[in-house]
């Protein structure tokens, strides 16, 4: 279950990746925009402002998350639903640190690209940060002893491609591509019991781990981890350095080139 006030503890860090995104998306006038993996739509919302005159839709696994959208003030339409069940006729399609959590979205993506309008665009963003300390931490606190029979499988290697990977894929489909990655450098602040990468964990990494853990082995499994983050991502006036690397693609689907007609 995913928990929105949680997931929001460090908004402004995790939204910075969506208008980074965004921004490079060159649609002017979209009837359609679709964000898929929407979380708690005030992201989404922002689409809605940007093109006043599209029919804004977001989706999101998490009944949780659609609720608290439900609540903005938006001219979106919210609705609970799964990436892999939806119909790709939007202009513009955004999806914002989803598709990490979806098994074979290369193909989702492929058959996305294929069906979309022409000239319409898809947007993605995914972490690109699974052999950082904190995920090397995870999975070997995961597949410790202690608590490899309940979480072992849980907790994968590196479930995204690379920058370069995304874009040879829809270059493949037809479509005209801008990919790159960044390495956001969040100075998360240190106070109180807890490390501050934990707690931050807790809102996405982590969730899964907690569904397969009873409340004791649940306290046991943070504890262990919060050791490991505490040494990986030592306190230094009062922040933790927390580097966090990101994989984005803008595409747009098949382009008029620059010297077609020569």
């Amino acid at each position: 279950m995913w928990d929105p006030a949680v997931y929001q503890r460090y908004g402004s860090e995790r939204s910075r990746p969506f208008f980074d995104l965004t921004a490079r998306i060159g649609a002017i006038r979209p009837k359609t925009v679709t964000d898929l993996g929407c979380g708690p739509g005030e992201l989404t919302a922002t689409l809605a402002e940007r093109w006043p005159d599209a029919t804004v839709t977001g989706i999101d696994s998490s009944p949780e998350m659609i609720a608290r959208a439900r609540t903005l003030d938006a001219a979106v339409t919210f609705r609970v639903g799964d990436v892999r069940d939806w119909t790709p006729d939007a202009d513009v399609l955004v999806t914002n640190a989803t598709l990490q959590w979806v098994p074979g979205h290369r193909e989702l993506l492929s058959r996305w690209a294929a069906a979309m309008p022409t000239g319409a665009w898809i947007a993605m963003q995914v972490p690109g940060n699974f052999d950082a300390p904190s995920h090397r931490a995870l999975r070997e606190v995961a597949r410790g002893p202690r608590f490899a029979g309940a979480v072992g499988d849980v907790v994968r290697e590196a479930p995204v491609d690379d920058a370069a990977g995304y874009a040879e894929l829809l270059v493949a489909a037809g479509a005209r591509v801008d990919a790159w990655e960044t390495t956001y450098v969040h100075l998360l602040p240190a106070g109180g019991a807890e490390h501050p990468v934990l707690r931050w964990m807790d809102g996405t990494a982590l969730r899964p781990v907690k569904a397969a853990l009873d409340e004791t082995a649940w306290a046991e499994f943070r504890g262990a981890l919060g050791e490991r983050l505490a040494a990986a991502y030592p306190v230094r006036n009062a922040m933790v350095a927390f580097p966090f690397r990101r994989i984005f693609v803008v595409a747009q689907l098949a382009p008029k080139y620059a010297g077609d007609d020569e």
